[in-house]
């Protein structure tokens, strides 16, 4: 799938050697910061932001499990509704699922989003989870971290670090619904609420 018409690359970021190394960087620092908690490792799961999130949380299960040995609970969060702006933004919602077939309660979690920008989809999320239970914590993971914060929101893992302006814009794509993975900086605005971080 090309990348929308209304998209001006300004740079290809990262190919996709790039991403699984990136990926696979990230997974040992979450198997590293279990070592450093008393915690038994039983206890911890990712939740996938759909969409992108989603790939890559399911990616990183499968490359922990891959180190550990120990395949981690895996859900999937959607949170359009609890979005501060999603009246405004968008007449009639796109709404995609939420699957966390696990309690959430007493759980050590690892968000996942392909791209922070303003904080306002994560501090969405955040709030979806605390509707699901109470987590023992919850840690933040941005693939790509492109700056320009409206809230006090920090990952904790972070991919890559874009400086971007007002006006650019970073598209991480995924083989599975992009047919590749590369992450592109753009001027233009082609994939709207969904599909990049967007807040």
């Amino acid at each position: 799938m090309p990348l929308p018409a209304t998209d001006t690359v300004k740079a290809q970021l990262m190919g996709a050697a790039d991403v699984d190394r990136t990926l696979n960087r990230l997974s040992r620092q979450i198997v590293e910061h279990l070592d450093d908690e008393a915690e038994p490792a039983e206890r911890l799961a990712l939740v996938g932001m759909q969409t992108r999130g989603v790939h890559l949380a399911r990616r990183l299960r499968d490359k922990i499990e891959a180190i550990e040995g120990v395949r981690l609970p895996f859900g999937v969060l959607d949170a359009t509704l609890y979005r501060d702006d999603f009246r405004q933004r968008l007449r009639q919602p796109a709404v995609q699922p939420t699957d966390i077939p696990f309690d959430v309660y007493d759980r050590r979690l690892v968000l996942v989003d392909d791209v922070i920008y303003t904080g306002r989809s994560t501090r969405a999320a955040l709030d979806a989870l605390m509707d699901l239970g109470r987590p023992a914590s919850v840690r933040f993971l941005a693939f790509i971290d492109r700056g320009l914060r409206e809230l006090p929101v920090c990952p904790d893992f972070i991919g890559r670090t874009v400086p971007t302006a007002p006006g650019e814009e970073v598209r991480v794509r995924l083989s599975e619904i992009d047919g590749e993975d590369a992450v592109y900086l753009v001027a233009g605005s082609g994939y709207g609420v969904q599909g990049t971080e967007g807040a």
